[in-house]
């Protein structure tokens, strides 16, 4: 027991409520301090810390003065209560049963949990009728990752961006057979066609790079902190690319042909595209962005409809690719 003030004879709740007062009230607060303030042992309060961590408090330790103080990291503020319309709730609903891709991840577990809890406070006949929009809010994701393998190493990356601490990352590359390691400072997560990526500063390489979820083999969180540097702006960052991939870009012009041109036209592919149509219902249109595989890749799954004009390197890329392809399928099979 703590010299000091006498003991305070109250429950585990009433100290966790006091703590979260006092380090809300500090910049840093020390065990010993914590400690006299309730009135309990050492051991008490880290059992306290521990229930505060765990009920989602950002809370997080660093040396102050060579003291180990605690603090959360941004000024906590109890949430208010939220209402919500029947029409917002159905838009939650709807947006909730576009995220299949994300199962097998903690970010599924996470929303779930947040429906599960305006449930709870719905009347049951507006709650089953929620269930049923989205039951009925089909999505429709082919070829969509399968994250349960590695959902321990995303559960870590989570934790690692709310406190933004250092990882230590385990990943293979595409076609590599052994993993590299990365010190990582994650700064973003992006979702890209299904997938689920990870944008983070490599000290080791010296420059950002981005890490496809399920090539992760660990994830080590390190005691190091970051912070996000003030420019630092994600959607810049992939501005100039046609996917997910960062490469020098390419000033490309496409033409598609009438029969798929409305399928085309009126849709963003890149923010710096163009369109010109054609007398005869066809359709050009151009960009400037890179990553040639994924713009090869897009224009091959047009078929005989697309035709690259330009760049000259480009095309013949493409060409070559369609050469191979036609005689795959003229050779007589087996």
């Amino acid at each position: 027991m703590q010299k000091g003030k006498p003991a305070k004879k109250y429950s585990q709740a009433g100290r966790v409520h006091d703590l979260i007062r006092l380090i809300e009230a500090r910049h840093g607060v020390t065990l010993d301090e914590m400690a006299e303030e309730t009135g309990v042992d050492r051991r008490t309060v880290h059992r306290d810390l521990n229930v505060i961590h765990e009920a989602g408090y950002p809370l997080i330790s660093e040396w102050l003065n060579g003291r180990k103080a605690y603090r959360f990291l941004t000024r906590f503020k109890d949430v208010p209560p939220i209402t919500f319309t029947l029409q917002e709730l159905m838009a939650l609903s709807f947006f909730r049963s576009q995220l299949s891709f994300l199962d097998g991840t903690p970010f599924r577990e996470d929303l779930d949990a947040v429906f599960r809890k305006i449930n709870s406070v719905l009347p049951p006949r507006y709650a089953a009728h929620m269930e049923r929009i989205a039951d009925v809010s089909l999505p429709l994701l082919q070829g969509r990752r399968d994250y349960a393998p590695v959902a321990g190493h995303l559960e870590s990356l989570r934790d690692a961006l709310i406190y933004q601490y250092r990882v230590r990352l385990s990943y293979r590359g595409a076609g590599k057979g052994r993993a590299s390691t990365y010190e990582v400072d994650p700064y973003t997560l992006v979702f890209y066609k299904g997938g689920l990526y990870l944008v983070g500063y490599a000290h080791n390489r010296q420059a950002l790079r981005t890490f496809a979820a399920e090539r992760i083999t660990g994830v080590e969180v390190r005691k190091e902190r970051f912070e996000i540097p003030a420019d630092y702006r994600p959607e810049e960052r992939l501005r100039g690319a046609f996917g997910i991939v960062e490469e020098e870009p390419l000033e490309v012009m496409i033409r598609f042909s009438p029969g798929v041109a409305h399928a085309v036209r009126g849709r963003v592919w890149h923010p710096s595209q163009t369109e010109r149509s054609g007398a005869d219902g066809s359709l050009v249109l151009s960009f400037t962005a890179g990553g040639k595989m994924e713009i090869v890749s897009w224009v091959l799954s047009y078929g005989e409809h697309a035709e690259v004009l330009a760049p000259a390197s480009l095309r013949d890329e493409v060409g070559a690719a369609a050469r191979r392809m036609a005689e795959k399928y003229g050779a007589k099979t087996s």
